[in-house]
């Protein structure tokens, strides 16, 4: 699945509210961190994770590896915070993408063309 320059927007801007569900400490990347990181998207589709002080590990190339692992898309990394999202279709409550088409009220450059 990949996401658009806006749904990704759109996701960070939800991910803004959130407080970080999932810390990354001295240990780093292991496998109970992806255990966690699998139950947290058992309840939801967006999770944010902090990575702490004490951890060594390159926020970028760590929050890579975590969604690679969960199969999930990473929405950005600020600092050694993370936002992913992965969908959910059993939640009764999901996560409504912008349509990833046209931008609002404006036509696309190829229609725009074709009116020429």
């Amino acid at each position: 699945m990949n996401l658009t320059t806006k749904q990704r927007a759109y996701l960070r801007g939800l991910g803004q509210s959130l407080r970080p569900q999932l810390h990354v400490g001295y240990e780093g990347y292991s496998a109970g961190i992806l255990s966690s990181l699998e139950e947290l998207f058992k309840r939801r589709e967006l999770v944010k994770v902090r990575i702490l002080n004490t951890a060594e590990e390159d926020p970028k190339a760590l929050a890579a590896a975590l969604a690679s692992e969960a199969n999930a898309e990473l929405v950005g990394v600020v600092g050694k915070t993370f936002v992913l999202y992965r969908p959910n279709p059993e939640m009764k409550e999901r996560i409504e993408l912008p349509d990833p088409g046209l931008a609002a009220g404006r036509p696309s450059r190829s229609r725009a063309r074709l009116s020429d």
